[in-house]
This record gives C-alpha cells, sequence and structure tokens, in this order.
C-alpha cells in the first residue's frame, strides 16, 4: 500500500501520476472510433492534464455489444456467487493498494481535496466493493405458500446490461455506489464518467480487470451527455439507467427511455435541503461544525447539502456569529496541500453559475455576510470563496434553487411548524437535518419532512447500509446503497411447479 505523503513531496509526486487517455472496452484500452479527443483540466490551476478519448454513439455500440456477449455467456452473470464474491474482494484490495495514487488523480480531475480523496477512496471506495462482494452469497429468493399440488419459487435475476451514468462532484465513490451491486447482482455494466472528471474510472475498469473480471462486463466509455450519455439513454440493447446528476438531466433519461425500449431509470438528483435548529438545540461547537460542514462540504458540491439553515429566532444571533467565526477559518486554496479544507470549483462555467447565484442573492435583497466574488490571492483556478448570507427569505431563488458551490443562508422562525412549512416547501425532497433535545420533536420532524433521509443532531446521509435517495424532482423509487441498491439491477422471476396428476400415488416398477 502506498505511503501518505506530506504536502512537502506531493506537488512532485503528482506529476508522475498516470493519467488514463482511451476507453475501456472489451477489456482493453482503446480511442473512440472517431479519433476525436477532450481535454481535461485540473480545476485549481486550470491548466490540461491531458486529453481523453471522446465516445459517441458508435463507441457506446461497441461498449453494449461487448457487455451483451459477456451477459449471455455468463462467465460473470451465471458463475458462482463465491467466485464473483472472490473478485469483488480482490478488487476492493488493489483500490486499497493504489488509493494514494487514484486519490491523486482524483484531486488533480476534480479539484477536491486531497485529505477527501483520500479519506474517500483508501476508505469508502473499497469498502462498497467488499461489501457488495461478502452480500453476492447472503442474498436469497423465497417460496410462496401454496397447495400441495405445486411448489412456487421466487427468483431474482440479473437485469442484464446496464448504463451506469455519473456525476463529477465524488467521481470515484459514485462509481462504486453504483458498479458495486451492479456487479453483485451479476450485470454487465457501460459506464459514463461525468465529462468534467473520466480519469478515476478509467482506473477502475483496469483495476476491475487484473483483479479477475471477465473481458466485457466493465466498459467505460468517457464522453460528453449529448453524444455517449444520450446514446446510453436511447440504446434498445441496454436493460436499465441507474444516474445520479442534475434534475434537468434525470428528466432526459426518463425522455430517452419513453423513446427507446422503455428501459427502467433509477435517478438521484438535485436537492434543496434544510437544516432545522429548533429552540431547545444547544448552540455547541459540535452543531456549528455541522451546520458549516452540512452546506459547505465538498465545496457545497453536494447534491444534500443543507443551505437553507432554518434557526429559531431566539438563537439566530448566537448561530450565525458562531457560524461566521467558523466559515472565517476554513481554508481555501491549493486541493494538493493536505492543510486544505475547501478546493476548488469544477470548473470556469461551475464557477461562474455559482457567483450568478451569489449576485442574484445579494439583488433579491439577502445580506451577505461574508465571501462572495472576491478571488482568491494567488490562485488561478476555479475558487469560489465560502459565503454566507443573512436575511433569505422562502421566496428567494437562493432558497428555492439548487446552488451547488459553498454558499450557506439563515432564515429564521417563530414557532416549529412554521420551520416545518418552510422546509417543506421545495421541489425537491432528498435531506434534511434537525437539530433539538426533544426526541418527541425529532420524531414528529422525521415523518412530516418529505425527503430520503432525515438526520438527527448530526449532518449524515448515513452509511453503505442505508438506502439513499430523494422524494419529488430528487429522485425516483430506486435507491442507492444498502441491500435496496441491488433492486436497482435485479428482476423477480416466478416458477411455479405443478405436482403431475399421472405421477401422484405412483410407485417405481
Amino acid at each position: 500500500m502506498h505511503e501518505i505523503v506530506a504536502s512537502a513531496d506531493i506537488e512532485g509526486i503528482s506529476k508522475t501520476v498516470r493519467s488514463p487517455a482511451n476507453a475501456f472496452i472489451d477489456g482493453r484500452l482503446q480511442a473512440a472510433r472517431s479519433g476525436r479527443r477532450f481535454e481535461t483540466l485540473n480545476p485549481a490551476t486550470a491548466e490540461v492534464l491531458g486529453s481523453v478519448a471522446a465516445c459517441d454513439a458508435a463507441d457506446v455500440d461497441l461498449a453494449v455489444a461487448a457487455a451483451r456477449r459477456a451477459f449471455n455467456e455468463r462467465k460473470w452473470s451465471g458463475a458462482a456467487p463465491e467466485d464473483r464474491k472472490d473478485v469483488l474482494l480482490r478488487l476492493a484490495n488493489l483500490i486499497r493498494e493504489h488509493a494514494e495514487d487514484l486519490a491523486m488523480l482524483e484531486s488533480l480531475d476534480s479539484g477536491k481535496t486531497i485529505t477527501d480523496c483520500r479519506a474517500e477512496i483508501g476508505e469508502e471506495v473499497p469498502r462498497f466493493f467488499q461489501w457488495y462482494g461478502e452480500l453476492i452469497d447472503k442474498t436469497f429468493g423465497k417460496i410462496a405458500p401454496t397447495d400441495e399440488s405445486a411448489l412456487a419459487l421466487i427468483m431474482q435475476e440479473p437485469i442484464g446490461v446496464v448504463g451506469l451514468v455519473l456525476p463529477w462532484n465524488f467521481p470515484l465513490l459514485m462509481a462504486a455506489w453504483k458498479v458495486a451491486p451492479a456487479l453483485a447482482a451479476g450485470c454487465s455494466i457501460v459506464l459514463k464518467p461525468a465529462e468534467q472528471t473520466p480519469l478515476t474510472a478509467l482506473r477502475l475498469a483496469e483495476l476491475s480487470s487484473e483483479a479477475g473480471l471477465p473481458d466485457g462486463v466493465l466498459n467505460v466509455v468517457p464522453g460528453f451527455g449529448e453524444t455517449a450519455g444520450q446514446a446510453i439513454g436511447r440504446h434498445m440493447d441496454i436493460d436499465a439507467i441507474s444516474f445520479t446528476g442534475s434534475t434537468e438531466t434525470g428528466a432526459l433519461f426518463l425522455k430517452y427511455a419513453s423513446e427507446s425500449n422503455l428501459k427502467p431509470v433509477a435517478l438521484e438528483m438535485g436537492g434543496k435541503s434544510p437544516f432545522i435548529v429548533l429552540e431547545d438545540a444547544d448552540i455547541s461547537e459540535e452543531l456549528i461544525e455541522n451546520a458549516v460542514s452540512a452546506a459547505m462540504w465538498n465545496g457545497g458540491q453536494n447534491c444534500s447539502a443543507n443551505m437553507r439553515q432554518f434557526v429559531h429566532q431566539s438563537r439566530k444571533d448566537e448561530f450565525l456569529g458562531a457560524v461566521i467565526e467558523r466559515v472565517g477559518r476554513i481554508r481555501a486554496g491549493n486541493p494538493l496541500d493536505p492543510s486544505t479544507d475547501m478546493g476548488a470549483m469544477v470548473s470556469a462555467e461551475h464557477r461562474q453559475r455559482v457567483l450568478g447565484y451569489i449576485a442574484k442573492g445579494v439583488s433579491e435583497g439577502a445580506r451577505l455576510v461574508t465571501g462572495g466574488e472576491a478571488p482568491l490571492p494567488g490562485m488561478a483556478g476555479y475558487f469560489v470563496r465560502p459565503t454566507v448570507f443573512d436575511r433569505v427569505t422562502p421566496a428567494m431563488t437562493v432558497a428555492r434553487e439548487e446552488i451547488f458551490g459553498p454558499v450557506l443562508g439563515v432564515m429564521s422562525f417563530s414557532e416549529p411548524e412554521e420551520a416545518l412549512a418552510m422546509a417543506a416547501d421545495s421541489v425537491y425532497g432528498l435531506h434534511a437535518t434537525v437539530f433539538t433535545r426533544d426526541i418527541d420533536r425529532a420524531l414528529h420532524f422525521a415523518r412530516r419532512l418529505p425527503c430520503g433521509t432525515v438526520s438527527i443532531n448530526r449532518f449524515t446521509e448515513g452509511d453503505i447500509k442505508t438506502p439513499f435517495g430523494g422524494y419529488k424532482r430528487s429522485g425516483s423509487l430506486a435507491r442507492d446503497n444498502g441491500t435496496e441498491a441491488l433492486e436497482q439491477y435485479l428482476q423477480k422471476k416466478t416458477i411455479w411447479i405443478s405436482r403431475s396428476k399421472a405421477g401422484v400415488g405412483a410407485t417405481s416398477a
């Protein structure tokens, strides 16, 4: 396993990290059939990291054909559960062995801090492959009750070839969220990483081959949404889609499915999640740490970010003062420096989008307390300062639309039901956090908030064992994580065996 290195050495080592350049189809790296390529940039420096194969419909066709052949040959889909388990456990160990290189590659490609990348890739990503690997031989079908004339078996089978379309905010972690359960189910995969962050998904494909995954089972086609993404969504030989990203793009995948083969589409999309501090909550250092993390973890580039923060009017001044002090200690800057708390926005375009929302907040009357447009000294990349608004109202744009940047907005309320009504007043329903010392109030809010995850007295999305997804425009009925994730990639089959009347009472000669 690679040794964790200090900031003095990390810049030099980053120049030696190998950057994958081609698609991974049918067990090997290959250029796009068109020969086209696109540049991937380092968001922290705005410099080109390298160029990557720009896949389109022709490459998706190749990848789907390879995935279908692999599925039909049953080297993976029909393999013994123990054999598939062994491969996923080997892959988990290979990720651990290469964790430092993968973390470096992800930080360079995404602008995420090396500290976050190390934690995600060294701990969480391999845990997903291990957990779903160990689940493979512990998943059972059912026998339905019948009379003595029949035996009714209910089996679960892999759905077939699945298209997995990833976001750019947690590139390798989101790949693990989808690839691990899809492989555990026995499916073959065509995966499209976000065009902003394609590199670690390509390395994952190489490591999966090294772990013993048969050729064609995992294919990675980097490219753009309107080319490779749409080709996956419309493909007549892809059996299901699992997508994480914006609500607007998720709607396109529903359209693509309706206009092609009616494939099921699992969606995990945007959010505008509330953070609620009731009157009885203790405005402690822990609560403030959770409030700031809820809004600004990963630079706010998180679908479950709790940007809307509702605080009882009697506690608002104390809360706001503590938040301002804590935000003032966030170190934004070079993601490769282990002391950095916040890296860059993923692209120049996204930085301008976030700054546009900040300007909109000011123009609509919110009070800009700290942060805003001022650039970071000496930083050439796509940085946004941690930003706090006071006097936000529920009708403001910054309170209704997903910003996906390091912006925290404070609103006050006088009665708990007022907070509940404001929190629920959103087209999204992904996540919520509630701080209170009253368990009855906690349960009341948890039951009444229309969202997929409610966290009490801590900002958390749960862990690998708990399903993650949203209500309303935040998602579909499908869920990532937990045993529920397997349901995206399995279909149920009933086998009804009737007892032969001719055989009743018959004896052998």
